[in-house]
């Protein structure tokens, strides 16, 4: 990679090397005087403006290649970090978890009860830790099993699995999916990532709204796009926390005591990214959150 730059500096340093040994020499050095039309010389500029923005092209080229490769090397490093750990960390939580377990059957007082299920409420975060960041990483390199997803069929079964967690009970749940004039147009995507996505969005709205909130799964077309809304009306996110929300192992402020392991937010953008798509949010605080996700929609033979 590095020699294909010798030809194109070659002359340029030939040229200079060559004029200072004849400017340090004895030899004669002449001054020649030439003659051109303006035609000429317009032509003489174009083609060094072309040489330029040759070079300059074939530079960022380059660095764009150096810059892909050293991203590739690192995710590549990292899902092998991770894989490590994993892999260290799968047993001794096993073994740890076992002995809870004993621990639990043998206690003799609420206190000692006390302690072992704190220890073991903290092993097992401990373990999903290790798998999210584990599924992270592998989401980040895993081929895409593309066809064609009707979102709204994703939606309602989503939106039908989250109506089984007890929590979801003491919240006003509403869905809404667009039928008329036309049904949303298809994703070409991954039918169990983008599943895990909105299911992500759905379960983290009901864990940070509270009895007799309201959450609303609803989607629209937005000219080439589908985009899914998670909406509540819960506490809000303060300003200072949107740009770190995204963030791996982030907890703001009100997630210090919410169960979760921080990489839910991080897994949709990852999904979302590798769909080309987007996701952000509105959010005001007192009144509630807006999660947006932005899909590409794909072609489903209808006319736009």
């Amino acid at each position: 990679m590095r020699w294909r730059w010798l030809p194109i500096l070659a002359a340029g340093i030939v040229a200079l090397l060559f004029s200072i040994w004849l400017q340090a020499s004895d030899l004669p050095n002449p001054v020649v005087y030439m003659r051109a039309s303006v035609s000429a010389l317009i032509s003489l500029f174009g083609i060094l403006l072309s040489a330029l923005a040759g070079t300059a092209l074939l530079l960022y080229e380059w660095m764009d290649r150096r810059r892909e490769k050293l991203l590739l090397e690192q995710a590549e490093e990292r899902r092998r970090f991770l894989q490590r750990l994993d892999h260290e960390l799968k047993n001794p939580i096993t073994a740890i978890l076992a002995g809870l377990a004993n621990l639990n059957a043998a206690c003799t007082s609420s206190t000692d009860q006390e302690v072992v299920d704190s220890v073991t409420t903290q092993t097992q975060r401990l373990r999903r830790l290790v798998a999210d960041l584990r599924k992270l990483s592998d989401l980040e390199t895993r081929p895409l099993e593309v066809r064609p997803v009707d979102v709204g069929m994703l939606m309602q079964d989503a939106f039908t699995l989250l109506e089984d967690v007890p929590a979801s009970n003491d919240r006003r749940m509403v869905l809404t999916i667009p039928h008329a004039p036309w049904p949303l147009p298809v994703v070409q995507g991954d039918y169990d990532l983008l599943f895990l996505a909105v299911y992500n969005l759905l379960d983290n709205a009901i864990k940070f709204s509270g009895q007799g909130d309201t959450i609303e799964l609803r989607a629209y077309e937005d000219g080439r796009h589908v985009v899914v809304e998670v909406a509540d009306t819960g506490p809000g996110i303060p300003i200072a926390e949107h740009p770190h929300i995204w963030e791996e192992l982030y907890r703001g402020q009100q997630a210090r005591h919410v169960e979760g392991s921080g990489l839910g937010l991080a897994l949709v953008r990852a999904i979302a990214a590798r769909h080309d798509g987007s996701v952000d949010l509105r959010s005001r605080e007192g009144e509630g959150t807006v999660f947006v996700l932005r899909l590409p929609a794909g072609d489903d033979g209808r006319s736009s």
